[in-house]
């Protein structure tokens, strides 16, 4: 126990186990604080999942009531449109926020996907066409990071694809740690009817050339004798178990875990740590952070702190703590990636339910001329059947139940109508927009009596003008492939996120990926974080991970998050050693005037909860 820490880290999911981990391995006497609960090992979390019959993706972890966690289970659509929402989130819509989040030990870095592709070099400059915002850096900036992520998280790619099918400038001979995930029997049936083809998409100027492209994956593929790096552990390689969502059962999948368990001795954890107010001086500097625990307030005292506590969660606790808020941008710029979902039949056999959730996808539509007029999309092949767009397996099964179906004919049918579904998920850019929002709720608290995050949530006809274009996609996509669509968008509990555009109706999926709240920029007048993710209000604390970016393109940003994360690593590495290393004596200059610090807002009354009878300090 330290009386005083060098950094103090809030969150221990993707961003903060990672700045920990590299902190501690500088020495650095660093005190993670995680609101959630510790994890069980990945084996005993998938048995459980299996005896409970499956559930929703954070129904496996144990989860807090001291610190909820936002699941999909928490709204529902209205049979004559709209939605309800029963969960932590305070939703005002007009739209719901339709992604959830994880907090327990490694956060949602334990549910995610394990997609790890890079943001393409356009994505850094959104701005500049016309939409949302750019970014301080470039990705130049960030490549050296984004190769050091992927050696990090163990990213199984091929560089020869991503550079030729995705555009992206790898330099000659770099290679990832290991080779690429197989495509899945799906994807090459795919790939033999639409590679070469065309598709025309109704916002573009040209047909886009199709091409389907393996994915970049955060999980163990096999041993890549061009890597010059090996990853810290090789591990097992993915055996395909069909369950990364919400476990990978054989550990072949990265998760926070897997960096916290080389953490350096400095480095200490504390869950059930719930994070309520940061700390600073009068002149704006921080000195700490008071955090909830065992039914009372403890308090810890650091030279920097670093937030890395989710996007939603990270805003929350600056407005607590009525901080960094000089440009009146904590909490906007809400983003998402809104999920289309198209599903059908394909005419033969397909052999869905086995590998990861998506091992391939089309690029072609994330960037380009039609950028400027709608959303640019990715395209993830899925290979779950309709689990995500329909329901699982026992959905069919049920009807044909309910239908009289029995015997030798149910498992005939069942058989069929399984072994030929599919899915495409088309993931939409959304840009930044201040009206997107996270904000505090003062009459509705949870269980601590903190106050409840409040979204206000919308999608721009920008983005619903890429909804169509996917749609228009797909509809060619299907007559490609000679597959029988079942896409229906039918108002009800199903879809929440139902909306209609120029009168045919649409819905959306959250991909899970909140961004924007806390963003980086060139300024203090209309950022929150300068582009080492260092709060431009106060000097040592810092708001790390996805709410730090302006835009999010249309990758899923875990990877970037995890670069941005090392690149800011390094910077407080500096930040400290120039704290704490020899003074310079240099020749007095003539005096300046001192600058006047902005006052930080009033933060939030911090309740102290009653002691429960069972707990002890």
């Amino acid at each position: 126990m330290s009386a005083r820490w060098d950094a103090v880290v809030v969150g221990a999911g993707f961003a903060g186990s990672l700045v920990a981990e590299r902190l501690g391995a500088q020495g650095w006497r660093v005190l993670v604080l995680e609101a959630g609960h510790p994890a069980r090992p990945a084996a005993a979390t998938a048995t459980a999942y299996r005896a409970a019959g499956g559930g929703t993706p954070t129904s496996p972890y144990p989860l807090s009531e001291d610190a909820p966690s936002p699941d999909v289970g928490d709204l529902a659509g209205r049979p004559d449109g709209g939605f309800d929402a029963t969960g932590y989130l305070v939703q005002h819509g007009p739209l719901p926020y339709a992604s959830g989040y994880l907090r327990v030990n490694g956060g949602t870095g334990l549910l995610w996907t394990g997609l790890a592709p890079r943001m393409h070099p356009e994505d850094f400059r959104t701005g500049d066409l016309g939409h949302g915002r750019n970014w301080p850096i470039g990705y130049h900036d960030l490549e050296p990071y984004y190769r050091l992520a992927e050696r990090e998280l163990g990213v199984a790619a091929d560089a020869d694809q991503q550079r030729e099918a995705v555009g992206l400038p790898i330099p000659d001979g770099y290679a990832f740690p290991t080779r690429a995930i197989p495509a899945s029997y799906l994807d090459r049936r795919l790939a033999r009817a639409l590679d070469g083809r065309t598709v025309r998409d109704p916002a573009a100027p040209e047909a886009a050339s199709l091409a389907v492209v393996p994915t970049p994956h955060a999980r163990h593929g096999l041993p890549n004798r061009r890597a010059g790096d090996a990853p810290h552990e090789p591990g097992t390689p993915c055996a395909g178990s069909a369950s990364c969502v919400p476990i990978c059962p054989s550990g072949a999948k990265y998760t926070p875990l897997r960096t916290q368990a080389r953490w350096a001795p400095t480095v200490e954890l504390r869950t059930d740590a719930v994070a309520a107010r940061v700390l600073a001086d009068g002149t704006g500097r921080i000195t700490g952070v008071d955090y909830l625990s065992g039914g009372a307030t403890h308090r810890v005292e650091a030279d920097l702190v670093v937030l890395a506590a989710h996007a939603i969660e990270n805003a929350r606790l600056l407005l607590l703590s009525g901080l960094a808020n000089r440009s009146d941008q904590v909490g906007r710029n809400l983003m998402d990636h809104p999920a289309l979902l198209t599903w059908g039949l394909m005419p033969d056999p397909v052999g869905p339910y086995r590998g990861p959730g998506s091992t391939s996808g089309l690029e072609a539509f994330r960037f380009g001329g039609g950028r400027t007029r709608r959303a640019p999309f990715r395209v993830e092949i899925g290979n779950w059947g309709w689990s995500w767009a329909a329901g699982p397996p026992q959905v069919e099964l049920a009807e044909l139940l309910a239908a009289g179906v029995r015997g030798k004919e149910l498992r005939e049918r069942l058989g069929d109508r399984l072994g030929r579904q599919f899915a495409l998920q088309f993931e939409l850019e959304q840009p930044a927009d201040p009206a997107n929002r996270v904000t505090l709720d003062p009459d509705r608290r949870d269980r601590l009596g903190l106050p409840r995050p409040a979204l206000h949530y919308d999608l721009s006809p920008y983005v619903r003008r890429g909804m169509a274009s996917a749609r228009a996609v797909s509809d060619q996509l299907f007559a490609l492939l000679g597959a029988e669509d079942h896409t229906r968008y039918e108002a009800g509990p199903r879809w929440p996120g139902r909306l209609e555009h120029e009168g045919r109706p649409y819905a959306y999926r959250g991909a899970g990926h909140a961004g924007g709240t806390h963003l980086m920029g060139d300024s203090p007048t209309d950022s929150v974080v300068d582009q080492w993710q260092r709060c431009w209000d106060h000097p040592n604390l810092y708001a790390v991970g996805c709410g730090s970016m302006p835009s999010l393109g249309t990758s899923n940003p875990s990877l970037t998050m995890a670069a941005l994360a090392l690149r800011s690593a390094d910077r407080i590495h500096r930040d400290l050693l120039a704290l704490h290393g020899p003074v310079t004596i240099a020749e007095p200059a003539a005096p300046v005037a001192p600058a006047v610090p902005a006052a930080p807002a009033a933060p939030v009354d911090l309740p102290v909860p009653a002691r429960r009878p069972t707990e002890s300090r």
